[in-house]
Order: structure tokens, then sequence, then C-alpha cells
């Protein structure tokens, strides 16, 4: 074989090679792409995933209002003074020095402890008594009543459910419907008005305040 043909054969072989490297180059390119884009998807599938996951989290929380009652020393450290008196001592605030005795805002009255709802501004009236005074409280499932034979009275005291706190007493001289009168200590309350119940997770005691509103409309 001469030099020329020789050199033509190198030249093809090197082309072949070549042509072939490039093949295998383009193949395990692609190979590559896929992996990568694949590997991307499971990202943000993922972070998809987890960002719903938080944001069923957060709704359940919401759902849930009802917080665990801490341990007496966490208490002591969150409470003030007075709520933890009134609360866990059964002490009573000052009359006509509370926060809520003359609130007249639309909203409901929840545990301090651990933000059970209790008392509607809907069922409140002025007994002036100076401390805030219900006809009902929400729900009966969400209150206690106990025999309080405490200072020679016989009385009939009042503690929330969830949490056994103190929060008054009900006496029988109360206004229609029910005849009842719920005197309750500020102190063991949380006001939220009508305008942040759905931001603080109540929304669904809403309606409470709508039907409210259609009837004095009619």
């Amino acid at each position: 074989m001469g030099k020329s043909a020789e050199a033509c054969f190198f030249s093809l072989g090197t082309l072949g090679i070549g042509m072939n490297s490039t093949r295998l180059t383009y193949k395990y390119s692609r190979k590559t792409l896929w992996l990568g884009m694949a590997g991307t998807l499971v990202v943000i599938v993922g972070s998809l995933f987890l960002g719903y996951a938080q944001m069923q989290k957060q709704e359940a929380e919401k759902t849930n209002l009802t917080k665990p009652v801490s341990s007496d020393a966490e208490l002591r450290e969150k409470l003030t003074k007075d709520q933890y008196k009134v609360t866990r001592e059964c002490g009573t605030e000052t009359a006509f020095h509370n926060a809520y005795w003359d609130n007249h805002k639309a909203g409901i009255y929840v545990d301090i402890i651990t933000g059970e709802p209790l008392f509607s501004s809907l069922d409140k009236f002025d007994s002036s008594t100076g401390w805030p005074s219900f006809t009902k409280p929400i729900s009966k499932d969400n209150v206690v009543e106990k025999r309080d034979s405490s200072f020679g009275m016989e009385r009939t005291e009042v503690r929330a459910k969830s949490s056994d706190s103190h929060l008054g007493h009900v006496f029988n001289d109360g206004p229609p419907p029910t005849g009842q009168r719920y005197s309750v200590n500020s102190t063991a309350l949380r006001f939220i008005p009508e305008e942040r119940l759905k931001e603080e997770g109540y929304g669904k005691y809403l309606s409470l305040f709508q039907s409210q509103e259609g009837k004095n409309q009619s």
C-alpha cells in the first residue's frame, strides 16, 4: 500500500473514531441532561409537597384551637400575678377595675390558658356588678359547674373544662331567656373581636354574628 493510501486509511480511521466519540459524547450528554431534569423535577415536587404539608399543619393547628395545659411552673411564668391567682387559686378580681366588665365590642371570650371558646358578646349583659356577665356559655360542654361552700356561702362555681381554671360563679338572677348570670373574672379570659376571629382560627364563630345581623335587619 502506498503512502497516500495509508494516509487516506488513517484519515478515515481517525474520522470514524472521531464520529464514534462524538456519538458517545452526545449520548452521554443527553443522558446527563435527562438526569439533571429528573433531579430538578424531584426537588420541585419535594418542595411543593413540603410546602403543602406545612400548610396542612398550620391549618390543623388553627382547627385544633384548644392548646395543652402547661405545667404549673410554666403557668407562673406565662400568666400575670392576677391571672394566676384567679385561675389557679380561685381568686376574685376587683369589681369595675378589670378589662371586660364594660366591654361592648362584638366577639368571643376564650380561656386565657388554652384558648378554648367560652362566652360570646351576644350573651353578655350589664349586670351592674362590675364583672363581665353572660346569660350562658358558648357551649355547656366547655364549662364545668361545681358546688362552692367557701366563705360561708352556697354558690355554684364555674370552671373551664379543658384547663380546669376557675372562671367565676353562676347565679339564678339573670335576664331571659336563661334566667342565669355567669359572673366571670376578666383575668380568666381573652377577648377576640369579631373582625379577628377568622385570622386567629375562630372563623366558624363568625356565623353567630352574621345570624344576629340578619335578625337585626329583618
